[in-house]
């Protein structure tokens, strides 16, 4: 009877109580205990596979989610943004609107200067868009 709560009352016993039997868990910790080296060793190994292959992944730890875009900047000194968007930016824009793989075109003309922004579709490579644009 002493024994019985003896059991009850220990570490091992509660766990007994409330999880059913806990011998793989005592086991695989016993183990563990007696071979440290090995354990220590496994360890090691793991993360030194782990460092190997993050160094050889190939994606970007932040990938880049924006659109394709190219800005041009047009400057014409001296002038009002009237005569910039009249003799600048509209030609440009219409020109640039008949690009392939052309999205989305806007422009925006202020005193003396203008930006154009091109958006391509997604599947337009970088390269090609910047040299068309």
């Amino acid at each position: 009877m002493h024994a019985l709560l003896w059991n009850l009352f220990s570490t091992a016993g509660l766990r007994f109580a409330l999880c059913g039997t806990p011998r793989m868990i005592d086991r695989l910790i016993e183990l563990s205990l007696r071979n440290r080296f090995l354990v220590v060793a496994l360890w090691i190994g793991v993360a030194g596979w782990g460092f190997w292959a993050m160094l050889r992944a190939p994606i970007d730890a932040i990938p880049d989610l924006s659109d394709n875009q190219v800005i041009v900047f047009t400057d014409w000194s001296g002038r009002s943004p009237q005569e910039v968007e009249d003799q600048v930016t509209y030609p440009l824009t219409v020109n640039l609107q008949g690009l392939p793989g052309v999205k989305v075109v806007r422009s925006s003309s202020a005193f003396g200067f203008s930006m154009i922004f091109v958006i391509f579709e997604d599947n337009v490579d970088l390269y090609f868009a910047r040299t068309c644009a």
